[in-house]
């Protein structure tokens, strides 16, 4: 029964993350859903119609927009609104409008976060007309008197309309983003975010689409967990990404072809064994081909790619005849930094190589003879071609209209993180 049960169940539940980030609280006082005041009172004029017939809006004027964390549960929306009301040609009414919602985030079917009011409540109070701001007299109204200028009941319905926006944002979370011509990611969340005192925490996964198709990618050896968030932390996000997110990356640049080199070089004098098969003065070519995955391994301060090559070596385009094979087992280190909303990865110098002769139709090649023959050429061509491949860099999880700022990149054993700030982008038009 276990075995069927088990068989029963949909495959994604048994997914893991590999990234994520903590928004903290004050990275939500910054974004506040991306609206400003002065947005805000658009949206409220827009939305909420709160007036009946025989009244008429003059003014709108937000005094607060506020978001706070409720630990476990979402969020509470605080709006408060001055509206000048206009019900007789002469008189002019200030009501303050006060709204408080509560906010939650669910993955609906498509497998985007949402934002969704739980539950909603709304005040309003009249202030002074101007009638009475002339006689000095306070006002006087009832809360019969006030829910006859307002519709109260109303509100609450269209404050869904003012989450639109967020929305909108949150489902860019999940777009494709290139890497290659042929290679695309995506990252999926895997739950609804976490709501603590120290931030919002969501949990990713990443997959690579290659050729338009998804690639399976290697298993995690070790399930991954987004760190603990730092309460005292002044960013507003900290990004976190795992060690076997980046050997995803490679592994799916590797299936798109990004790692087979070519290296054209000069080998003067050729070698007995070499000279008898060729023509002094012809080029030879290195051809490079993977015969096992690239691997990522980050410890504290650094991070290192483990290439793993064949490198034949031959003569003749397009016909191309090797005649001898090489394993090089390459470590390089390699440099991560953001710009904007992306990661760019590059290889820096080459820290170790091992050579070792896999075929030869040339008879024995002692290593010291491959080292001299193709040592130098190995160091300087394959970060070049690697970087080559990882030129694009790679997007980071984001939403729309954000980038990053005041960024850092530490990396520690296992996993890297980036606490940044959030940049909103004007919008045009």
């Amino acid at each position: 029964l276990s075995i069927l049960l088990s068989l029963l169940v949909p495959a994604h539940t048994t997914r893991s993350p590999d990234c994520g980030g903590i928004l903290t609280p004050s990275g939500l006082s910054y974004s506040k859903f991306g609206a400003r005041t002065s947005h805000a009172s658009v949206l409220v004029s827009q939305h909420l119609h709160f007036c009946s017939s025989r009244n008429q809006i003059t003014s709108v004027k937000v005094t607060e927009l506020s978001l706070s964390l409720i630990p476990d549960t979402g969020l509470r929306l605080s709006i408060v609104v001055d509206l000048g009301i206009t019900p007789a040609p002469s008189t002019t009414k200030v009501m303050r409008l006060s709204i408080l919602a509560d906010v939650h985030v669910e993955m609906n079917p498509e497998g985007n976060l949402e934002l969704v009011t739980s539950a909603c409540k709304a005040t309003v109070e009249e202030m002074q007309s101007t009638e009475e701001m002339e006689r000095s007299t306070p006002p006087k109204s009832s809360s019969s008197d006030v829910d006859k200028e307002i519709n109260i009941d109303k509100i609450c319905l269209e404050v869904s309309k003012l989450l639109l926006l967020p929305n909108e944002r949150l489902i860019s979370l999940t777009a494709q983003f290139p890497i290659t011509p042929s290679c695309q990611v995506q990252y999926l969340p895997l739950a609804a975010p976490v709501f603590s005192e120290q931030g919002i925490t969501i949990s990713l996964q990443t997959t690579f689409q290659v050729a338009g198709m998804a690639i399976p990618l290697p298993v995690s050896p070790a399930p991954f967990s987004m760190p603990e968030p730092v309460s005292s932390s002044p960013s507003h996000l900290t990004l976190a990404f795992s060690e076997h997110f980046y050997t995803s990356l490679f592994f799916a640049l590797e299936t798109a072809g990004a790692f087979n080199m070519t290296i054209l070089v000069k080998i003067t004098p050729l070698p007995r064994q070499m000279g008898s098969l060729f023509q002094e003065d012809l080029p030879v070519t290195l051809r490079a081909v993977l015969r096992s995955s690239p691997r990522v391994v980050l410890e504290e301060g650094k991070a290192a790619l483990k290439l793993f090559l064949t490198i034949h070596v031959g003569a003749g385009s397009p016909a191309f005849q090797s005649f001898l094979s090489v394993n090089a087992d390459i470590s390089a280190g390699l440099l991560l930094s953001i710009t904007d909303t992306r990661m760019t990865i590059s290889a820096a110098a080459i820290e170790d190589i091992v050579l070792s002769l896999a075929a030869s139709d040339v008879g024995p090649v002692p290593e010291p003879l491959l080292e001299e023959l193709f040592l130098p050429t190995i160091r300087e061509e394959v970060p070049a071609q690697v970087n080559v491949a990882l030129s694009e860099g790679i997007f980071l999880p984001h939403v729309s209209s954000f980038t990053y700022t005041d960024v850092n990149v530490v990396i520690h054993k296992d996993y890297v993180l980036v606490p940044c700030n959030l940049k909103l982008q004007a919008r045009t038009g």
